[in-house]
């Protein structure tokens, strides 16, 4: 039967200090030992453990050195490093945690404040995975709209990304603009739900038609569904308000100005900008120049012109971020 419980890797030179930690924790946890600094670095390869607890002084290769060798590589630098070892001074404690370690615990230890700290990372390991989990597939909802819309990838890939440089020029955190980064993937999400025969239509829609086609950013908020986080909260906005315009003549709700969450505003511009310098099935890619003229042509009619101002101002960055995510 598979032990589906977390795996903790212990790292100590001294064979008494493994006996203690085993006694600590192995009813709770799968573990696995080491006694050197090389053979831990072999066990991580291949075992994967999802929490290390590392004693500092060991001969030949330190606890230091196997902290920041693992933080190296890209397949273990997410593994949480906890420095367990009889040096206390701030200054070893520093560079401990300078080195990547995400906490350190003193020798002797306290059997009740190992568990803690063990449990209170592993909590953050599966909070972390979790949002990981989510992102992925909120990308391939993105994806699975792509299809629909017979677009490439890489204009979702362009315009998330022209917005993520907007929303940073505008004072957004870094934090709050890989947000928007992510969440702009699902600003067409709705167009799953309209009707193949409007979707893939080469000519111009009817009237009729297009009244359906403005029903994609409502769909879109129904798809996504009630909102359990930050980042389903703003694709949400997002679907709901990248087709307003500034002047008030958008979709669905004719919003105007600064009525219009910001992140719709943001998404419209990167989301125009790309699909005229883009070619598509009933359209020649436009030049910058002219694609340029018409966006300010629009500032304070589509666009809100702050954001039209800011684009102009970040084009190098923009331009840059276009020709890395061609279409192939």
């Amino acid at each position: 039967m598979m032990d589906s419980r977390f795996t903790l890797l212990l790292v100590d030179d001294e064979p008494v200090n493994l006996r203690v930690l085993k006694q600590t924790l192995g009813d709770e946890y799968r573990l696995i030992f080491a006694k050197s600094g090389l053979d831990a670095l072999k066990l991580v390869n291949q075992d994967k453990p999802d929490l290390i607890l590392l004693d500092v002084m060991m001969p030949g290769m330190t606890g230091l050195e196997v902290c920041i060798t693992l933080k190296q590589s890209h397949e273990t630098k997410n593994i949480p490093v906890i420095f367990v070892t009889a040096l206390n001074d701030a200054v070893d404690e520093a560079k401990g945690l300078h080195a990547g370690a995400v906490d350190y615990i003193s020798k002797p230890i306290s059997p009740a404040v190992v568990r803690a700290r063990v449990k209170t990372h592993l909590s953050l390991v599966q909070a972390d995975e979790l949002k990981r989990t989510r992102l992925q597939v909120i990308q391939r909802l993105g994806r699975a709209a792509e299809y629909k819309d017979n677009e490439t990838g890489m204009h979702v890939m362009r315009m998330s990304h022209f917005s993520q440089v907007l929303a940073l020029a505008l004072g957004y955190t870094a934090t709050e603009a890989e947000r928007l980064l992510h969440a702009a993937p699902m600003h067409d999400i709705g167009k799953i739900g309209i009707p193949d025969n409007i979707m893939l239509k080469p000519g111009k829609l009817t009237e009729e038609e297009f009244a359906i086609m403005k029903k994609h950013p409502e769909i879109g908020a129904e798809i996504l569904g009630e909102p359990d986080s930050d980042l389903i909260r703003l694709a949400i906005s997002v679907s709901l308000t990248h087709h307003e315009k500034w002047d008030g003549s958008g979709y669905p709700k004719g919003l105007s100005g600064e009525d219009i969450p910001i992140e719709g505003r943001i998404v419209a511009l990167a989301d125009v900008f790309d699909a005229l310098t883009s070619v598509r099935p009933y359209k020649e890619a436009w030049s910058i120049e002219r694609t340029m003229e018409f966006i300010k042509a629009q500032s304070g009619k589509h666009f809100d012109p702050k954001l039209v101002e800011l684009f102009e101002q970040n084009l190098d960055a923009i331009l840059s971020i276009k020709a890395r995510w061609q279409d192939e």
